[in-house]
């Protein structure tokens, strides 16, 4: 391709800015060569204003002529997006769909379009520091396999699966973990409160207590276990801690979590927007 790739971006929500802020970033392609598109007038120009692309409330026009197409909607509105957007792709297009649960076969009969990459970033794509983990179909090129590696690398670090399987999984464990690790920061740090600390210095105690030992975790190439073994002395504070945790099935709760998350991302895929009944 011999100038910078023109993308239109579906959906202008917090993952869109993510992706426009990580393709200008990282030079990828400019401001003027970027549409983005949304229900709200407000929305995209506000986009405009930030980053300089063009807005568009119209879906079928910002994805006229473009390059890669991008999909960041959310599940329940993905079908009336893909009814819009039929035949109105360019056919040698790529497709981009970061849409939760929705299978390649999904997007590509919905278009009447071949060309999918089909992917699963999270939370932290904002700052540069997410994961993503994607896949392609058959038809993409090898060049537009290269751009799509290029634009979520520009979110972060990235894994490509040749089995679209492991995007469910995906979506479970990574896509949503920053909820389960949010929760427990939030947790560790109202337990700090409860001790008697200032909110402002638990905050700081929990949070580089998290990247510390995240750090040293990568840093170290051990099995968590084994680390969990060299802070945990026999009769200790931290014994006590984890004998609790363990006892209340906090390692099955996150389990649960985990595989309740996998089942929904199924679940989307298949069309069912509203939640099943909690069973007794």
């Amino acid at each position: 391709m011999d100038q910078k790739p023109s993308i239109a971006i579906i959906g202008p929500g917090v993952m869109a800015e993510a992706i426009i802020g990580g393709l200008l970033r990282n030079g990828l392609t400019s401001p003027s060569r970027i549409c983005t598109s949304g229900p709200r007038q407000a929305r995209v120009q506000e986009l405009r204003e930030r980053y300089g692309v063009t807005p568009f409330t119209d879906n079928a026009q910002a994805a006229t002529g473009a390059d890669v197409v991008i999909l960041t909607v959310k599940p329940q509105r993905l079908q009336a997006v893909l009814d819009g957007l039929k035949d109105r792709i360019e056919p040698d297009a790529l497709v981009l769909s970061i849409v939760a649960g929705a299978s390649i076969a999904t997007i590509s009969a919905g278009l009447n379009h071949a060309n999918i990459v089909r992917a699963m970033p999270n939370t932290p794509a904002q700052i540069g520091e997410g994961i993503t983990v994607w896949t392609a179909s058959e038809s993409v090129s090898q060049p537009q396999v290269e751009l799509a590696r290029q634009i979520l690398g520009a979110l972060g670090q990235e894994i490509q699966v040749e089995e679209e399987s492991y995007l469910d999984m995906a979506t479970a464990l990574s896509g949503t973990g920053p909820a389960y690790i949010f929760l427990f920061l939030e947790a560790m740090i109202d337990a700090g409160v409860h001790l008697g600390f200032p909110r402002r210095i638990s905050e700081q105690l929990v949070t580089q207590t998290m990247r510390g030992s995240v750090d040293y975790f990568v840093s170290k190439s051990a099995h968590p276990a084994h680390l969990r073994n060299e802070v945990t002395s026999p009769g200790g504070t931290s014994a006590a801690a984890l004998y609790y945790l363990e006892k209340a099935g906090f390692r099955t709760a996150i389990s649960r979590a985990v595989w309740a998350a996998y089942e929904r991302s199924q679940e989307l895929g298949k069309g069912r927007n509203s939640q099943p009944p909690e069973k007794e």
